[in-house]
């Protein structure tokens, strides 16, 4: 370090100049970003009088903003961190990366940026997510901001959460928008981040002594709870669920440009087809069907499923593929559609529009007349599509409706082919489990104008049919291929779980077979006695409740409500990411050019797997709450208002009702179920007045009033209006006589008397465990 110039105070005594503000800043930087200030006056020689000298220019520092004086004599660089810290992982930005601050962070002014790349993060295991705290090695980054590695998993940090922006009577607190949450916040002056009245804002929770108000700070301000969409951003904030692309991922999806002809087949001249909702803008499918002109195969179909070449778009390791894994799928809210891919591809250049040109990956599958597939292989095409139908359109051609006579042949062709496949499916017999899908209809404002059914036409279970026979042949290639793959797995249903319907059939007078046999037929047999004794929608919720939920994995399971010994998701790559790496794979398999599966790729497939998993579970879990909120909303106005509704759910605490037309879900506690006191019976999904011995069980329909609607949270409170059924229809089987005793008896028939045992510690005898 360099020597410093000499000068004298007023008595004439020698003092060591003082040291510039640049150089203190140099001096905290190498000592880590903080100091005390007993080290700097040694370093830089400051003594006797110049000390009060450099506590004033240290103090000129902190006002400016400069550095921090932490209790007093503790000196640090204004936002600096030292080299290892906690740090709290509280989002993700667009490239993926994990955003962080420091722990507990309590500074007046905002914290430094402190990010943890996605590479590193996904080399940690298990990978951290929003809400975990970490032991974590600081780095600068030169722009103030801070890399960050990860050295160990310490626990959760502050619980956040979304919440609306409240002044109250002069108070100023935050609203929760998640139901599980208890009560408001307070919000202490200089904590409200800038928020105003009704903001939608992060909020973290802070530390609290004793009994009085729960506290809180504002941490981002994410929109305002009067905007047209706030239902669904506070749904997609809630699960962090992505809504805008990077600039560079936009950026390369500008630049995708379409494939010449090249080595592909050329299908434009095949009259191959869309059928998708009427409002679809993404055409992932397209479908030709004809008679199979070979003499062996009779009665048999030729069937062509063309898909949209994401691969070719879409490389492995580019930025696309990055921010369609970190999505998973396509989200579809009542407003909005959060797709995997940026518009260009998901909306232009991927999707099988009417009259343009656009690569597919067709697979070409032969039938015969018994619906049974012969024969199939995969190829890379350029495709033009004939015409976009919507399912009533397709079925109305089906039913006669004038069409273009190409149009009217393929959509009669198709159908026939369907027929013969349709008697293959009843032999398969998969789960036969028809619930009612509802549709949310907005009006112009963003406002709930109606609530709809969905009609169910043949021409839905055309395109089903025809899509799962696609998947089949995608899983039947890659295992012949022997290359790594995600299956759609359903596993068997849960044994413990099976006894427990077995038990509640049992009690309604149906029976469910015994043992590990039990196949998707014999709910099929217990559905088709339900339906004739108009009790189907009530036993259907049992078979569902019995079913595993379905996963994506690399190891094959089956698919047990298809009844298919495998299965893997290839015909939706432009709203799945699973589909998408099964398009890689086919590629490998059939040596059908570029974007195929690469080793590494093949070597990750598992932790994919699990990734998309929990995406979907995700993106389910936004769809539902999006939906409630707006349900919500639209029954508001209905308070005393009584509805038809059907039990979907038995709990301790009180019944979950679906309510028709609306389909709307809402909770009875058990003080509204009715005048009685009710038992709750788990095993059996049901509540048992103890006066009157009446049920209400799951499936049951009832009548209730709708006492709270919430729309922010989505909840809707009702009362039971409805008397509960009579009781068991069926007694319960009888216990078993106890078994006869084993004691030994005299002659006359008495047992023996017991010997009397000395009182003491010394007859006593360790129990056995």
């Amino acid at each position: 370090m360099k020597s410093l110039p000499q000068k004298k105070n007023k008595t004439g005594t020698k003092i060591t100049s003082l040291p510039s503000r640049n150089d203190i800043i140099e001096f905290l930087n190498d000592s880590d970003g903080a100091s005390v200030r007993r080290d700097i006056a040694r370093a830089f020689g400051v003594k006797g009088e110049a000390r009060a000298e450099l506590r004033a220019l240290l103090k000129d520092m902190e006002a400016e903003g400069v550095i921090d004086l932490a209790g007093g004599k503790r000196v640090k660089v204004a936002g600096k961190l030292p080299p290892v810290m906690p740090i709290d992982i509280i989002g993700v930005t667009h490239d993926g990366d994990l955003e962080c601050e420091p722990a507990g962070w309590k500074d007046d002014h905002d914290p430094p940026l402190i990010r943890i790349s996605e590479k590193r993060a996904m080399k940690f295991k298990p990978a951290p997510g929003v809400g975990d705290r970490v032991l974590a090695r600081l780095k600068p980054t030169g722009d103030g901001a801070y890399a960050a590695d990860i050295m160990k998993a310490i626990g959760k940090g502050a619980h956040r959460f979304l919440a609306v922006f409240r002044k109250d009577r002069g108070r100023t607190i935050a609203e929760p928008v998640e139901r599980r949450a208890r009560g408001t916040f307070t919000i202490d002056r200089g904590d409200d981040a800038g928020a105003k009245d009704g903001d939608l804002v992060w909020v973290e929770t802070k530390n609290a002594r004793g009994y009085g108000a729960q506290k809180a700070r504002v941490r981002k301000i994410e929109g305002h709870i009067d905007d047209r969409n706030a239902f669904s951003t506070i749904a997609l904030a809630n699960h962090g669920i992505p809504t805008e692309f990077p600039k560079a991922v936009i950026a390369e999806a500008a630049k995708a440009k379409l494939p010449a002809l090249g080595e592909r087949a050329d299908l434009r001249e095949t009259p191959l087809f869309t059928i998708d909702p009427a409002d679809a803008k993404d055409h992932d499918d397209a479908c030709f069907a004809e008679p199979d002109p070979n003499p062996e195969n009779p009665g048999g179909h030729r069937v062509i499923v063309a898909i949209a070449d994401v691969s070719h778009f879409v490389r492995i390791g580019s930025d696309l593929d990055k921010e369609a894994l970190r999505r998973g799928n396509s989200v579809y809210l009542p407003d909005r559609v959060v797709p995997m891919l940026p518009e260009r591809l998901s909306n232009d250049l991927c999707s099988l529009r009417e009259g343009e040109d656009r690569p597919c990956l067709a697979v070409e599958m032969i039938i015969d007349s018994g619906g049974r597939k012969k024969s199939h292989r995969f190829m890379r095409a350029l495709m033009r599509s004939r015409a976009k139908l919507s399912y009533e359109d397709a079925q109305a051609i089906s039913e006669g409706r004038a069409a273009a006579p190409e149009i009217q042949a393929a959509v009669s062709n198709l159908f026939a082919a369907f027929r013969a496949r349709w008697s293959e499916r009843t032999k398969r017999a998969p789960l036969d489990l028809d619930l009612p899908e509802r549709k949310v209809v907005l009006n112009r404002a963003g406002e709930v104008a109606d609530v709809i059914k969905r009609e169910r036409f043949d021409a839905h279970r055309v395109i089903e049919e025809f899509m799962i026979l696609a998947n089949v042949a995608a899983a039947e290639t890659l295992e012949r291929a022997r290359l790594n793959l995600i299956y759609r797995v359903h596993d068997q249903p849960d044994e413990d779980d099976l006894e427990g319907v077995r038990e509640y059939l049992d009690r309604l007078d149906y029976t469910l077979v015994k043992g590990g046999s039990v196949r998707p037929a014999n709910f099929n047999q217990i559905l088709k006695i339900a339906e004739k004794r108009d009790e189907k929608e009530m036993i259907s919720q049992i078979v569902l409740r019995a079913q595993r939920q379905a996963i994506y994995d690399t190891e094959n399971r089956g698919h047990f409500g298809l009844n298919l010994p495998r299965y893997a998701h290839f015909t939706s790559p432009i709203r799945r990411y699973a589909d998408l790496t099964a398009h890689r794979a086919l590629a490998a398999a059939a040596k059908l050019g570029p974007g195929a599966q690469t080793k590494e790729e093949a070597a990750g497939l598992s932790d994919v797997a699990d990734q998309i998993s929990d995406f979907e579970r995700r993106a389910i879990a936004a769809e539902r709450e999006a939906t409630d909120r707006y349900l919500s909303e639209y029954l508001a106005s209905r308070i005393g208002a009584e509805f038809d509704a059907r039990i979907r759910g038995v709990t301790k605490y009180g019944l979950f009702v679906m309510v028709d037309p609306s389909g709307a879900d809402g909770f009875i506690p058990m003080r509204s179920i009715g005048g009685e006191r009710f038992r709750f019976e788990d095993a059996m999904h049901r509540v048992v007045g103890e006066t009157t011995g009446g049920v209400f069980r799951l499936g049951q329909p009832v009548r209730v009033k709708l006492e709270e609607a919430i729309p922010l949270t989505g909840s809707l409170r009702f009362e039971m209006v409805s008397d509960p059924a009579p009781g068991d229809p069926k007694p319960a089987r009888r216990k078993k006589p106890a078994a006869k005793s084993t004691k030994k008896k005299t002659k006359g028939g008495k047992p023996p008397p017991r010997k009397k045992k000395r009182k003491g510690k010394a007859n006593a005898k360790p129990r056995k465990f």
